[in-house]
């Protein structure tokens, strides 16, 4: 296992399941050290970017608006996604498919390790929106790649979303003034669409990176099963926020103290 990109320290609140219901569940850890004994039928993944992004910064996970975020540094970038891409690709069922999504700083990297991962691309898409931060000197940045990646280029799930499915997807950026959030979350609209794309009611979502928990909330919304992977246990106040969790009800916590949780979704 590669050096942890993360700098939190191991205990009692890594490692610990929170359980939304016998489909629904998240583990607070590196993914690195989670273990499934379920095979996934997509992968859904927005991990660090590897930018020195500033957002109550960690390094490895996501100011004064918003939640604890961990980032993974510059130098570690590479081995992270080699790990990302290696442990996606080990979870999936021979159908499955990854939705992986980079910044334009390291797409290069990104790319070279998808073309050693045994993935392949089916579709390089672009999240177009509609703001970015103001520059003076080089073009403002308004935009995410999403890679699409398959196991068997000749067996996957697609559900074209509409009749002419074009690969720039204009989608709002949501703007949440006044309210904590996990730094960069991603509007609904876009996780909604890559899940209805490569999946079926019933299917088992992964999200190895689950930041602020959209992808569970898009999840349980779309009826498909879904475990959540987050290594930054600060962002369970959000978590817990957007899937209407209270402290005290609708899951249950479960304490795993081993180096390695493995979890199973029937």
């Amino acid at each position: 296992m590669a050096s942890r990109p993360c700098r939190l320290e191991r205990g009692a609140a890594l490692g610990r399941i929170l359980k939304i219901d016998e489909d629904h569940k998240i583990i607070f850890d590196d993914f690195r050290n989670v273990k499934l004994d379920v095979k996934a039928d997509l992968v859904f993944a927005d991990p660090p970017f590897g930018i020195n992004f500033k957002g109550n910064l960690q390094t490895y996970h996501r100011t004064p608006d918003a939640l604890s975020y961990v980032e993974v540094p510059a130098e570690e970038y590479p081995e992270f996604v080699r790990s990302l891409l290696e442990w996606s690709y080990g979870v999936l069922k021979p159908s499955g498919s990854m939705w992986l999504l980079s910044g334009w700083n390291n797409l290069g990297t990104v790319l070279n390790a998808v073309e050693r991962s045994g993935f392949h691309i089916l579709n390089h898409c672009i999240w177009k929106y509609q703001f970015g931060v103001f520059t003076r000197r080089r073009f403002t940045t308004s935009h995410y790649h999403l890679l699409l990646l398959v196991k068997d280029p000749d067996n996957y799930t697609f559900n074209k979303p509409e009749h002419y499915a074009e690969d720039v997807w204009y989608i709002k950026r949501p703007y949440r003034h006044g309210v904590r959030t996990a730094g960069n979350e991603l509007p609904e609209e876009l996780v909604e669409k890559c899940i209805y794309t490569s999946s079926k009611k019933g299917d088992l979502v992964v999200d190895p990176v689950l930041g602020s928990g959209t992808t569970m909330q898009v999840c349980l919304r779309m009826e498909r099963k879904c475990i959540g992977i987050e290594i930054n246990p600060a962002l369970e106040e959000r978590i817990r926020e957007k899937l209407g969790l209270r402290e005290s009800e609708d899951a249950e916590d479960e304490d795993h103290r081993r180096s390695t949780p493995t979890i199973s979704i029937e």
